[in-house]
C-alpha cells in the first residue's frame, strides 16, 4: 500500500468524517474553512488529487468534491479512527433486553436484531448457521440518501429474503477478528458500491452459531457501529452457552 504522509492522513481523516456526516462530496473550500492544516488551499487541492490518484479518494460524477473509496474508508477505520466507548448503562440495557430470551434461540435472534437496529439506527440482521434470518430497522435506511435509489433499496430488501445471498456475504470473512467489515466493491456487486456491512460471528462450534450485524451506507459512523456490533456479538456468544 502507498505510504501516506502525516498531512495526507489528516486530510483523509477530515474528508472521511465530513462525508460520513453529510453524505456529500467534500471540496477543498470546506476543508480550508473548517480545518487548520497549516497549508494553502492550492496545496490542499494538490493533496486531494494525490489521494485520488493513489485510490484513497474518488470524484463522483462531475462534482468538484471527493469522497473516500473503499480503500480510503478501510484505511480510516484501521489507522485513523478511534472506536467510541459504549456506555456501561447501554451495555446493561441491551443485556437486560436479551436475557429473558437466552434459552430460546429464535426469539433471542429476533430481539437482538431489534435492539441492534434501535442502537445503530440502521438495518440490523441476525442469522443462524441453520439459515434462519431475522432483521429489523428496514425503515431506517429510507432516511439515508444512498437508499433514495429505489433499485438499490429493493436489492437490499430482496437480499434479506434470500438467505443464500447473505450467506455468501458472511462467508467472505477472513481471520478470527471479532468484527468483519465489507465496504463497496468488497460486497461483490456494482450496485452495492455505496453500501457497507459490519458483522460479528458468535457461538463458534456450537449448534446454533451465527452472525449479527448491520447493513447500511458505506459512510456509516464506524467509530460507534463497530464497538456496538462487537458487543452484540460477544453477548450472543456468552448467551449461546445456554443452547
Amino acid at each position: 500500500m502507498v505510504e501516506l504522509t502525516t498531512r495526507q492522513k489528516e486530510l483523509l481523516r477530515a474528508i472521511t468524517e465530513e462525508y460520513i456526516e453529510s453524505a456529500e462530496p467534500i471540496g477543498s473550500d470546506l476543508i480550508v474553512k473548517k480545518y487548520s492544516l497549516g497549508v494553502s488551499p492550492a496545496t490542499i487541492r494538490n493533496e486531494m488529487v494525490q489521494l485520488t490518484e493513489t485510490g484513497f479518494l474518488k470524484q463522483p460524477h462531475t462534482s468538484a468534491g471527493r469522497v473516500p473509496t473503499s480503500l480510503g474508508l478501510k484505511f480510516y477505520i484501521n489507522e485513523l479512527m478511534r472506536e467510541a466507548d459504549i456506555p456501561v448503562k447501554d451495555e446493561v440495557s441491551v443485556k437486560e433486553a436479551l436475557w429473558d430470551q437466552r434459552f430460546h434461540i429464535h426469539r433471542l435472534l429476533k430481539e437482538a436484531a431489534k435492539e441492534l437496529a434501535t442502537r445503530t439506527k440502521s438495518l440490523a440482521v441476525t442469522a443462524s448457521e441453520e439459515g434462519d434470518v431475522y432483521y429489523a430497522g428496514a425503515h431506517n435506511i429510507l432516511d439515508m440518501p444512498e437508499f433514495y435509489d429505489i433499485d438499490l433499496t429493493k436489492a437490499i430488501l430482496m437480499m434479506l429474503d434470500r438467505t443464500e445471498m447473505l450467506d455468501e456475504l458472511f462467508s467472505k470473512a477472513v481471520g478470527d477478528e471479532p468484527v468483519h467489515i465489507l465496504i463497496g466493491d468488497e460486497l461483490g456487486a456494482d450496485y452495492l458500491e455505496y453500501c457497507g456491512l459490519v458483522y460479528s460471528p458468535f457461538g463458534a462450534g456450537k449448534k446454533n452459531a451465527g452472525v449479527v450485524g448491520i447493513i447500511g451506507p458505506s459512510r456509516m459512523p464506524y467509530d460507534r457501529v463497530i464497538p456496538t456490533v462487537k458487543y452484540f456479538g460477544s453477548l450472543l456468544d456468552e448467551l449461546s452457552v445456554n443452547w
